[in-house]
């Protein structure tokens, strides 16, 4: 009888390790949860950058919410509904860096003492309609940058955050170009 490798391809048998090793390696310091021997990264570090993240999305959050009640004039109404879109997925976005920071073993960062000095977004209020939405296009801007940064420094040590961020980075692309598209909508 063949052994149950023999039938694998080659290619997965180079990379792989033998299931024996694989579950003995389960086993240790499972305390530590889904921070097996083989992540690449160093926990803390991922964790520091992902408050930072998550406070950025708070900041925007706050910002989008503000906007979207403090918004007036003939464009309003379609504008208002696209800032509270923008807020709650924000808000979703805070939410998955925060599960993520708790699987790597840390502690989201909600402390509203120095949050905008944790984010690397401002907290702008704008004074009219064009000016709420210049903001939040800079907010969006310096966001994708910073998720861009994010992904290239994670790379490959940690895949399922690099993901993360990637999913984000695409929602805030997106937000920038609403942004974009609601200013120039804009009659002087």
């Amino acid at each position: 009888m063949p052994a149950q490798n023999a039938t694998k391809p080659r290619e997965f048998q180079s990379f792989l390790s033998d299931v024996q090793t694989l579950r003995k390696r389960a086993r240790q310091h499972m305390e530590e949860g889904a921070v097996t021997p083989g992540y690449g990264a160093d926990p803390k570090q991922v964790c520091a950058v992902l408050n930072q993240a998550l406070a950025t999305e708070i900041v925007c959050v706050l910002r989008y919410r503000r906007h979207y009640f403090m918004a007036e004039g003939m464009a309003s109404e379609s504008v208002k509904a696209e800032f509270l879109a923008h807020a709650n997925e924000e808000q979703a976005h805070a939410d998955e860096l925060a599960a993520r920071i708790v699987q790597l073993g840390g502690e989201p960062d909600f402390d509203p003492e120095g949050l905008t000095g944790r984010s690397h977004s401002e907290y702008v209020e704008g004074s009219n309609l064009r000016e709420m939405i210049r903001e939040d296009l800079v907010a969006e801007r310096v966001a994708i940058e910073s998720y861009r940064e994010m992904v290239l420094w994670v790379s490959d040590r940690d895949s399922t955050t690099r993901k993360i961020l990637e999913g984000i980075l695409a929602v805030e692309e997106e937000h920038a170009e609403d942004m974009a598209s609601l200013l120039a909508g804009l009659k002087d």
